[in-house]
């Protein structure tokens, strides 16, 4: 028989402000309440008001007594329905309306009473449990991925591989009885741990349900960052979109509705940020879509990246297009993806995840802290897949002795001032550094030889006054492209 807990709650009471982006920000509400010897073996309802516009709810519960055996089940009901269950082993869940904490139903977040489901297994006749249940309305963190704290601290270069699919669209693998069946996305993730992989983008074509699984899988893989994505799919072009949950109409249409540019600044506006695809591939029949050729004027500012390097084995290079964006005054970083089908695939082998490999450098493991590093440029791409190699660019007014411009910085240089370069290699002895200036190679900059583990090329560049962006390939002794590095940028708008 259930019992209304209204007349123990001590207090419900609501802290406004918009919350902090971490794990600690405020609760919208505080639910406390006391369960007595009494109460053992009953069920208790503690109800709560959720207010239109709400699209997550996470709830944070803790009680007293746990040293005495006291014990106290948790779940939760929507207006309408059951929304889960997960007994005494989770102190925390949230539910979104494209994913929730294992246990609990995501889906829609209806306005109007809800109630926290709590069972009491156990709690000794003279004893007295004190609980606290903490309640976030859309949760920024749990917005924007699947940890609610950095996996690991510190700056430095973390690998990743930013393209890929399940079965959630169209990836597949072999089954155990040999068949091509849709591919889980555990086996995906654990391709990239075993490919030393520190973060993937799990971007399946338009749909938002393989999210539900990044939730479920994240606490288990507690050191390789699981980050929403998203390839929007349209007849015109895909793009990928990072670090929102939240579902966005794909449905991008010739004219008189949806653009490219409405979804780009929905993805901006949740703190998302979105890089074009594959955008000189072939299209038409051969892949339908594929090339990026918008029927309409889209904004680039909108966009954060290029995806230069698409495919290991065969890779498709969309370095031209780039360079023409580059050209009309964008500083869009480059970044690269596997675009693997097959989570299980062999490295070596077509579609093998973390070949190609985006680097970024970040100041921690987390989806803002990566999605920073791609928005600073602090980006280069490892076509070799390696865990070692390291490319970075500096430069600086060699009139000037301060400090270094690093890549996907900016720097103004005045006409006439020679610019002092450095190429900061490492795990590249044996290539050569190719310095290219507005995407060209000029005979005036010979390729510089890498011959030490560890290393600085230097050389120098005089200005002309004009905007310019100056940027590194590695290449191998047969001229096949091992590295790829962001550009600095000379006399352009800050970034």
């Amino acid at each position: 028989m259930k019992k209304l807990l209204v007349p123990l709650l001590l207090f419900v009471f609501l802290l406004c402000g918009h919350p902090a982006l971490t794990q600690t920000q405020n609760p919208d509400l505080v639910l406390r309440g006391k369960v007595t010897g009494a109460q053992n073996k009953t069920y208790l309802d503690v109800p709560f008001e959720v207010p239109a516009g709400v699209h997550r709810i996470s709830v944070d519960f803790s009680y007293t007594g746990k040293e005495r055996k006291t014990a106290i089940d948790l779940g939760i009901e929507d207006p309408q329905r059951f929304r889960g269950y997960s007994g005494g082993n989770k102190a925390h869940f949230t539910i979104g309306e494209s994913d929730a904490t294992p246990s609990y139903l995501p889906g829609p977040i209806p306005a109007g009473k809800w109630k926290l489901l709590l069972s009491v297994p156990n709690i000794r006749p003279s004893e007295e449990s004190e609980y606290r249940a903490e309640i976030r309305f859309n949760s920024e963190v749990e917005d924007h991925g699947f940890a609610q704290a950095p996996l690991e601290t510190g700056t430095r270069w973390y690998r990743g591989d930013l393209h890929m699919h399940t079965a959630h669209s169209d990836g597949s693998c072999v089954s155990q009885s040999g068949n091509r069946v849709p591919c889980p996305v555990f086996l995906t993730a654990q391709a990239a741990v075993a490919q030393g992989l520190d973060f993937i983008a799990i971007t399946d074509h338009n749909a938002v349900t393989h999210y539900d699984d990044m939730r479920e899988l994240q606490p288990y893989f507690d050191r390789l960052l699981l980050i929403p994505g998203r390839e929007m799919t349209t007849f015109w072009g895909h793009f990928n979109i990072f670090g929102v949950t939240r579902y966005l109409d794909y449905r991008v249409v010739e004219r008189g509705g949806r653009s490219v540019n409405d979804v780009l600044r929905e993805v901006r506006d949740m703190g998302g940020i979105a890089s074009i695809n594959h955008a000189e591939s072939p299209s038409g029949e051969i892949c339908m879509g594929c090339k990026w050729e918008p029927s309409n004027t889209v904004d680039m500012s909108l966009f954060t990246g290029v995806e230069v390097i698409n495919g290991g084995r065969h890779p498709l290079i969309s370095a031209n297009f780039w360079d023409k964006q580059l050209a009309q005054g964008e500083q869009l970083t480059a970044i690269g993806g596997s675009d693997s089908h097959n989570g299980p695939a062999l490295p070596g082998e077509s579609g093998a995840i973390g070949w190609p490999t985006t680097v970024v450098q970040a100041s921690e493991l987390s989806v803002p802290a990566i999605l920073e590093g791609i928005r600073k440029g602090r980006v280069f791409i490892d076509l070799t897949a390696s865990r070692d190699k390291v490319i970075d660019l500096e430069a600086r007014d060699s009139a000037d002795a301060g400090e270094w411009t690093r890549m996907g910085g900016t720097l103004a240089v005045s006409s006439g001032h020679s610019v002092a370069f450095r190429i900061l290699l490492d795990g590249c002895a044996g290539s050569m550094a190719h310095v290219l200036v507005d995407g060209l190679e000029t005979p005036s900059l010979a390729p510089l030889p890498a011959s030490k583990g560890t290393e600085a090329l230097s050389f120098s560049w005089m200005s002309d006054g004009n905007a310019h962006w100056m940027r590194v390939e590695v290449r191998d002794s047969k001229g096949v492209l091992q590295l790829l590095s962001n550009p600095i940028y000379l006399n352009h708008l800050n970034r």
